[in-house]
């Protein structure tokens, strides 16, 4: 069973229009490479010019942020979901 991964509206021109992907890679970090590999041109949306996660980019595992998790090293495991989310600023 792949591992699905929610794709936030503003990056879904990148995706053919598809608001959820499904992969099989094992982590994090490896769901992004095999979304770039797929859809080229969402990494640099989604990591910096250091490999991070964006600071406005929020990634999400079962509704858990990687961020208190394992980052990009977070494991995915069968039927797991993966949510992208972009960070909202307003005045």
């Amino acid at each position: 069973m792949p591992k699905k991964i929610r794709i936030p509206t503003p990056l879904r021109k990148l995706t053919n229009g598809e608001e959820l992907v499904e992969v099989t890679a094992s982590d994090v970090g490896a769901a992004i490479v095999e979304l770039q590999s797929r859809f080229p041109g969402i990494k640099e949306r989604l990591v910096d010019d250091t490999g991070e996660v964006r600071r406005f980019v929020n990634v999400y595992v079962n509704e858990e942020d990687i961020r208190f998790l394992q980052n990009q090293q977070t494991p995915l495991k069968d039927g797991d979901e993966v949510s992208i989310i972009p960070a909202i600023a307003g005045g």
